[in-house]
């Protein structure tokens, strides 16, 4: 199998992007097609995941490949002091491709520089979750009938939010306006705001979440507030519950796309 890792989403064009998307229409139409028959997918989750891995592992199921792999490295050799690359290169031999989820930023970029086989990120800290964006692309996609030119209001945990920073860098290709919506211990990290300057990206910053902030939406995009990202509990106790989406501001906006994402809820 060639080596074609996806690590970020940064490094697709926006026509393998639109390809992409044009695929997962036609595999929609008919999921179980036979094309991994023989194939091995291994899915390594360093960190915990119930959607992410369930989706990735029927995914392979439904395209006929067979799945090994694991849930907690607790029960593996890593906690007994084994690498990550060794772990990965041990792994390349059994599978022909990676998925991975790992708490540290930069983990998969770094499993696909030393694997011979593709990685998949799963997501890697708070840094991105490519495969979470070409989903949310593709909900955009299906419920506006376009990408561009968008206004699109990323609400919540911006900071440690791997999905939005995957999103804005996604939609750099389709002149969005991004609207950031957060408190100041969760606001969008600098890096994302200059690379949105670097790629003349518009976007606006706001704290309050009411009505009016959101009256002009086509995106409505909201986050949970990741309380394993905190080393301080008591600074999470004060932001956790900061935005709610209640029914009734969705009252006077225009008819918008609402992605609640970075499930499990952790508030009733």
């Amino acid at each position: 199998m060639e080596n074609r890792s996806l690590v970020t989403i940064a490094e697709h064009s926006k026509e393998k992007i639109l390809y992409l998307l044009e695929m997962a229409k036609e595999f929609e139409k008919k999921p179980n097609r036979k094309i991994l028959d023989g194939k091995v997918v291994a899915t390594l989750f360093f960190e915990p995941s119930t959607r992410t891995r369930l989706s990735f592992e029927t995914a392979a199921n439904r395209l006929g490949a067979r799945v090994i792999g694991f849930t907690d490295p607790k029960v593996t050799s890593s906690s007994k002091g084994e690498t990550l690359k060794d772990t990965i290169m041990m792994v390349s031999n059994y599978a022909d491709i990676i998925v991975m989820r790992h708490f540290l930023e930069g983990a998969a970029r770094y499993a696909s520089e030393v694997a011979p086989v593709p990685i998949v990120n799963a997501g890697d800290g708070a840094n991105q979750h490519p495969s979470q964006t070409m989903l949310d692309l593709y909900s955009i996609y299906k419920t506006q009938g376009t990408l561009e030119n968008l206004n699109i209001y990323l609400v919540g945990d911006l900071k440690y939010g791997r999905t939005v920073h995957s999103l804005l860098m996604a939609m750099r290709h389709f002149n969005p306006t991004f609207h950031f919506i957060a408190p100041e211990e969760l606001k969008m990290p600098e890096e994302y705001k200059i690379y949105c300057k670097e790629h003349h990206i518009k976007y606006k910053e706001y704290t309050d979440f009411n009505e009016e902030t959101i009256a002009d939406a086509d995106i409505l995009y909201m986050t949970r507030v990741q309380r394993e990202r905190f080393t301080d509990l008591m600074e999470y106790e004060r932001v956790k519950d900061v935005y709610i989406l209640r029914n009734k501001m969705l009252e006077h906006t225009r008819p918008i796309c609402v992605s609640c994402t970075l499930c499990p809820a952790s508030t009733k």
